[in-house]
């Protein structure tokens, strides 16, 4: 009888044991679930490597440049001076980079050469209308790196862009204006020559590190 007791009592506790569980193991989930809940996820390509699938991240291109030693306080100003300038016109050379493409693109679509200069008016209005009051807010420095950032980003000077799509009258034209403010449409973009600190302040803001 003893025995006999003693295995009910025993079946009861393993259920009781199991109920618990059952109960513990709810509770955990909601638990989880009420985390998850609040945690932010990303969605990320991954790779197979030696049988474990492991995520795979593209990191960005991190630059290293020799410490910049300045001689005075006038020299630290102006290279702060360079870092605004960049800043303020490279994502314009950009814009411009993309605007010269599309355009490109979508003159390849029209008909003839009578549609194509009529489409292209209309740019150089757009253009005028879109930036004249920006560029009127940049100093005389600003410009002339704008100048040559649109080299850089296009690989062609802004009087080859000119005389390209508006003709070579109109690229002496805007040539002649900009020489009367000692600036040039022919100015080229030399990254390993005299642009050389003017490219690692670009390489250093395209990153974000600056």
């Amino acid at each position: 009888m003893y025995y006999h007791i003693s295995l009910l009592l025993l079946h009861r506790m393993k259920r009781i044991l199991c109920y618990i569980l059952f109960l513990f193991s709810i509770i955990l989930d909601a638990s989880a679930q009420e985390e998850t809940k609040d945690l932010k996820g990303y969605m990320v390509p991954a790779c197979i490597y030696e049988g474990d699938t492991i995520a795979s991240f593209r990191m960005p291109t991190l630059y290293v440049f020799k410490p910049l030693v300045f001689k005075n306080k006038k020299q630290q100003q102006s290279y702060n001076r360079l870092v605004r300038n960049v800043k303020r016109t490279l994502p314009i050379a950009k814009e411009v980079n993309r605007a010269i493409i599309e355009t490109y693109e979508y003159l390849q679509t029209l008909p003839d050469e009578k549609t194509r200069q009529k489409h292209l008016s209309r740019v150089e209005k757009s253009v005028k209308e879109q930036y004249t009051p920006r560029l009127k807010k940049l100093t005389f420095s600003q410009g002339k790196l704008l100048i040559k950032l649109i080299n850089r980003e296009t690989d062609s000077s802004s009087y080859e862009l000119v005389k390209a799509f508006l003709g070579p009258f109109k690229a002496g034209f805007y040539q002649a204006f900009a020489a009367l403010f000692g600036a040039s449409l022919k100015k080229e973009y030399h990254p390993e020559g005299d642009d050389a600190l003017i490219e690692q302040v670009v390489l250093l803001v395209e990153s974000g590190q600056l």
